[in-house]
């Protein structure tokens, strides 16, 4: 079936605005056997001049060469891909000082050399900067291209949406948190490190010559371990209040790569932020203290009740180790309950507080030992309750600075009544950090979005099943961080 286009009058220029592709208009649409679609184009005669002009020195030629055919690719109209067939000159250019002697028709929709359609390679990279496909593979057989095209389309179209470079947005509370960038990397223990003996049984054998400055290795020293060749990080800068999702990400953890960053904002940028949202992580705090004096440190809740949950599984598991000289077993009544004590005492039940209540006490002393670490978790979390749901200006009471005191005082009275070493060190701990825990007590701020972005972080290298070069991953964590600022994520 052959449709001409070219002698139907008023409706001539229907089928070449259907296709929609400027300079360009249909001569013939057919179909094939197959069942897809062969439309026939021409330069239209207002963009003839244009298309006449060379690529290099953008002079209009007036001598044509011959006429040629191209194929260029375009997206699907419907269900179906259309293949275009595109009739155009080939030109000269007289120009003595351009290097190009001969070209063919270009036009905006159609590039110089190019074997795609601006839209299709545009359409190409919004599938992966909007998160349509979640992998650049999975765009690249939506489209029917290549990976190295796709891959190119969304820097292109992360250019166009100044997720590349630029000044940051502005915000007031900004959240710093790192991010494992895959897995660590490990250097096996050489096999010169172990040697057999007469007896059978391997001996460490030192790596360099052993003088008599110091001892022989013995078997389990470091120069028979493995030992960490790569554990790539990266560290992402969070707006937390202003939605602006994920600023920027740099490779490394170190105070210098954080300041770094931070020094290449504006000075009116980083007088305009009031708090700075981290965990518990000095290297955060000495950049902080260079480059943002003015700005007041908040700990995230979440990380201080992490530590002391952690501090009550760590006295656990010494209790156990003293006592049976082994880890936990499913017989050990402490170890069956370990789930329970990492609960908070509000969401337990009757029954599930008995249970962890009795089966301490009839342990004896040891069992005691846990159960102070878990009274002092549960007081520690007492002081973090009087955070308001919200922050200040959202309406919320500022909790009294008296009972943010008395709760305190109780906690640290209990971990120095109860004689635990591991209390001992979390409430030390608690004393250092206390600045920055008052801080996100008052102000109701937390470090919940930058922990959010790091689960979206994961989940995109997830679905690339890796990624070898930092520099793309960054730039699709720009990219999956961004989308509720761009309205992608609710683009009615």
């Amino acid at each position: 079936m052959n449709e001409d286009t070219t002698d139907l009058g008023t409706g001539a220029g229907d089928a070449s605005r259907l296709l929609g592709l400027e300079g360009l208009v249909v001569v013939a649409v057919s179909r094939r056997e197959d069942g897809s679609r062969l439309v026939e184009v021409v330069t239209a005669p207002d963009a003839q001049e244009a298309a006449a002009a060379c690529p290099g020195c953008a002079v209009v030629s007036v001598q044509a060469k011959e006429w040629v055919i191209t194929r260029p690719r375009d997206v699907r109209l419907g269900a179906e891909r259309l293949d275009l067939r595109w009739r155009k000159r080939r030109w000269y250019c007289r120009e003595k000082r351009c290097q190009i002697r001969a070209f063919t028709e270009c036009l905006p929709s159609v590039g110089h050399r190019s074997r795609l359609t601006s839209r299709l390679r545009a359409q190409a990279g919004d599938l992966v900067v909007d998160g349509v496909c979640s992998s650049v593979s999975a765009a690249a057989r939506s489209c029917g291209l290549s990976w190295p095209v796709v891959m190119d389309s969304v820097r292109e179209q992360a250019d166009r949406a100044g997720l590349l470079e630029g000044p940051a947005d502005a915000v007031s509370v900004l959240g710093m948190d790192e991010v494992r960038r895959g897995r660590p990397r490990w250097r096996p223990p050489s096999t010169q490190d172990i040697a057999p003996t007469s007896a059978g049984v391997p001996e460490t054998v030192p790596s360099e010559p052993v003088t008599d400055a110091g001892p022989t290795p013995q078997r389990g020293d470091e120069c028979s371990r493995a030992r960490t060749l790569a554990d790539r990080w990266h560290v992402g800068f969070t707006d937390i209040t202003g939605g602006a999702g994920m600023l920027a990400q740099i490779e490394g953890r170190t105070s210098d790569d954080v300041a770094y960053w931070l020094a290449t904002q504006t000075p009116a940028w980083r007088h305009r932020i009031q708090f700075v949202a981290i965990d518990m992580c000095t290297i955060f705090v000495s950049a902080i203290r260079r480059y943002l004096p003015a700005a007041q440190i908040i700990v995230d809740r979440f990380h201080v009740v992490k530590l002391a949950t952690d501090t009550v599984t760590e006295v656990r598991r010494r209790i156990t180790m003293t006592r049976r000289g082994r880890r936990g077993r499913t017989n050990d009544p402490e170890w069956a309950i370990r789930n329970l004590l990492g609960r908070n005492r509000e969401n337990l039940s009757p029954k599930a507080f008995a249970k962890i209540w009795n089966t301490l006490v009839e342990l004896g002393n040891d069992g005691v030992t846990i159960l102070k670490a878990w009274i002092a978790k549960d007081l520690l979390r007492q002081v973090l309750a009087l955070t308001p749901s919200g922050p200040p200006d959202s309406g919320h009471a500022v909790p009294d600075r008296s009972r943010i005191s008395q709760r305190l005082t109780k906690f640290y009275t209990w971990c120095a009544d109860a004689n635990i070493p591991e209390l001992d060190r979390l409430a030390t701990t608690i004393d250092t950090w206390w600045d920055g825990i008052h801080n996100a007590i008052t102000s109701g701020h937390s470090n919940a979005a930058s922990e959010g972005y790091n689960r979206v972080v994961k989940l995109d290298a997830r679905n690339a099943y890796g990624y070898r070069n930092p520099d793309n991953q960054r730039l699709r964590t720009r990219c999956a961080t961004t989308r509720r600022k761009r309205g992608c994520l609710n683009p009615g």
